[in-house]
């Protein structure tokens, strides 16, 4: 080991970012961490065995998720406990994003078992810095539900936040969650972020209407997927009269269209929008 790099580690947990996509993607003390600790907790022994094989670590893997944290977890604390260090990594990026780690760190805190951070890769940040969209500020709003119902619904969650959006997403639902961020947040321009730090990694970029056409014609993606959702739009004459500007827009569009246009373009809530939209349709 380079003495520049020398490292000595105490027992306790260590929550340890892996590489995203490119194994050069780590850090020399994640490695020398690795290399040190009694126990690797991983969420799939197969994928962090390609890791570790790699760099020739030769460590007990323990395998923590979310189907057998209820049995693993007591383990995992009684061994550091017992003043064992042990690594947490998951099968890429930084742990607890989007994953069942904050349980035991939460027990961890409980039991005053000391926890830090190696930190690292993350695919959000990642995305986000490639993606030309504003990063001053912005939101990390997980995976989107399964169901088109219950997406909208997390989507209408955040419709109105001044802020830049980020979603992890399957490449099998990319088109679905697509139609349905522009069904609720308008048109706004995105990226598609796909494959990142590998030979394939590829950004799309457009509005949301470009971005669908994009990926209607053409096979499913492969491989992890962020989508970036740029900031709402702030416009210089905003819409005060709702139903003005809900009549003008149903005059040549869909209600649903003209719901999302109009949201878009006022801030206003979708929900109260869509409401006053069904209201004046009925009424002629």
């Amino acid at each position: 080991m380079d003495k520049k790099r020398k490292n000595t580690f105490s027992g306790g947990l260590y929550i340890t970012a892996t590489p995203i996509g490119n194994l050069g993607d780590i850090t020399n003390r994640a490695l020398d961490l690795m290399n040190a600790a009694d126990i690797i907790a991983c969420e799939d022994k197969r994928v962090s065995g390609k890791l570790l094989s790699y760099y020739d670590i030769k460590k007990p893997l323990v395998s923590y998720h979310d189907h057998n944290a209820t049995s693993v977890l007591p383990r995992l604390i009684e061994d550091l406990k017992s003043g064992k260090i042990v690594a947490l990594i998951s099968d890429a990026g930084t742990p607890l994003i989007s994953d069942p780690g904050y349980k035991l760190v939460n027990e961890c805190r409980k039991e005053g078992i000391m926890v830090t951070s190696l930190p690292g890769a993350s695919a959000v940040l990642c995305a986000l810095t490639i993606s030309g969209m504003a990063s001053d500020n912005f939101l990390f709003c997980g995976f989107l539900p399964s169901k088109t119902v219950a997406r909208q619904k997390e989507i209408e969650k955040f419709s109105s936040v001044p802020t830049t959006l980020v979603y992890y997403e399957s490449p099998k639902r990319l088109l679905d969650s697509l139609k349905d961020l522009r069904t609720v947040l308008g048109n706004r321009p995105a990226a598609v972020c796909r494959e990142l730090t590998k030979l394939y990694e590829e950004v799309q970029k457009g509005d949301l209407d470009h971005l669908i056409e994009h990926f209607e014609a053409r096979q499913t993606p492969k491989g992890e997927i962020v989508i970036i959702i740029g900031q709402p739009a702030k416009n210089d004459q905003p819409v005060d009269d709702l139903d003005a500007a809900l009549r003008s827009a149903l005059k040549t569009l869909s209600v649903k269209e003209a719901v999302a246009a109009v949201t878009y373009m006022s801030g206003r809530k979708r929900k109260e929008v869509y409401k006053r939209a069904l209201e004046l349709s009925d009424n002629g």
